[in-house]
C-alpha cells in the first residue's frame, strides 16, 4: 500500500492506494505555517479515519507546487510511518515525452496528471484541471505532451470580481436556479458556472481544431464536479486522475526492497 500526496497551492490532496485500487481521497488545507509534527498529525488522523494502520504503508509519493513546504511534509511522513518518500521531480522516471520550450518548467501535476491520462485513456488527451487555477494539458496522438493553457482558477476570478466591485457580494461556488439571473446572487452564480463551463467548450472546440482530430477529454481537480455537469462537449470526470498518476510513478521508480 502506498500514501499518495500531491500538494497544491489550496489544498493537499491525500490518498492510500492498494494495487489498482484508490482506497480514499481526502483534502487538507495547504498551510505554510504548519510544522511537521501537525501535518502528521493530520495525516495520521486521515488514515485512522478511514481504518488504515500507518505499518501497511510500504512507500509514498509526493508532487508538489509549493516548495516550501514540500520537505515539511516528506518529513512528517517519516515521523508516522518507515516508508520510503519518493518526490516528484528532478531525476524521477516518469516516462512522459515533454515538448515544451523548458520541459524542466512544467509543474509536478501537471506532469503527473498527464502520466496518469496517457495510462488510462485513448490520445489524443485535453486534460483540464480546475483548481486554483484552470490549467489546461495537452497530449498527441503519439502521447507527446505538446503543451496547454493556464486560466485564473474560478475561485480566485470570482474572488477578484467581488474585491474589486464594492456592490457584488462574495459567493460560494453554486448552481444558479437558472442560466439568466434575475437577481446579482444568480447572475453571479450563473457567469461563475456556465461562464466557465462555456469557457472550456471553447477551449477544446479550438484545441481539437489545431490538432485536426477530436481529443478524449478529462477533467479533475477539486472544482470540476461544479462545471463539468454545464459543459457541452463531452468530458469525462476523473477526481482520482493525480492519484493515479502518482501511482504510476511510483512503480517506475520503486526500490528493490519494495518489489515483491
Amino acid at each position: 500500500m502506498i500514501l499518495a500526496i500531491d500538494i497544491g497551492n489550496t489544498n493537499i490532496v491525500v490518498g492510500c492506494i492498494r494495487g489498482d485500487e484508490v482506497l480514499f481521497t481526502e483534502r487538507l488545507s495547504t498551510n505554510t505555517t504548519h510544522t511537521t509534527l501537525e501535518y502528521a498529525i493530520s495525516f495520521k488522523n486521515v488514515l485512522e479515519i478511514y481504518q488504515i494502520d500507518a505499518k501497511e504503508i510500504e512507500g509514498a509519493i509526493i508532487s508538489s507546487v509549493v516548495p516550501p513546504i514540500t520537505n515539511v511534509i516528506r518529513d512528517s511522513i517519516h515521523k508516522i510511518t518507515d516508508a520510503e518518500v519518493l518526490i516528484v521531480g528532478p531525476g524521477v522516471k516518469t516516462g512522459l515525452n515533454i515538448l515544451m520550450d523548458n520541459p524542466k518548467t512544467l509543474g509536478s501535476d501537471l506532469v503527473v496528471n498527464a502520466v496518469a491520462g496517457i495510462s488510462e485513456y485513448p490520445v489524443p488527451l485535453i486534460l483540464i484541471d480546475l483548481g486554483t487555477a484552470t490549467t489546461i494539458s495537452v497530449i498527441d496522438n503519439k502521447k507527446n505532451y505538446i503543451g496547454g493553457m493556464i486560466l485564473p482558477g474560478i475561485r480566485v476570478s470570482t474572488d477578484s470580481l467581488t474585491s474589486r466591485t464594492s456592490q457584488l457580494p462574495r459567493i460560494g461556488v453554486e448552481e444558479p436556479r437558472r442560466l439568466i439571473g434575475t437577481n446579482t446572487i444568480d447572475c453571479m452564480k450563473s457567469g461563475m458556472i456556465y461562464g466557465n463551463a462555456s469557457c472550456l467548450d471553447g477551449m477544446i472546440q479550438r484545441i481539437n481544431r489545431e490538432l485536426g482530430e477530436k481529443a478524449t477529454v478529462v477533467a479533475t481537480g477539486g472544482l470540476a464536479r461544479f462545471i463539468v455537469p454545464h459543459c457541452l462537449e463531452h468530458v469525462i470526470l476523473d477526481d482520482e486522475l493525480l492519484l493515479k498518476g502518482l501511482k504510476y510513478i511510483y512503480y517506475k521508480n520503486r526500490t528493490p526492497r519494495h518489489a515483491g
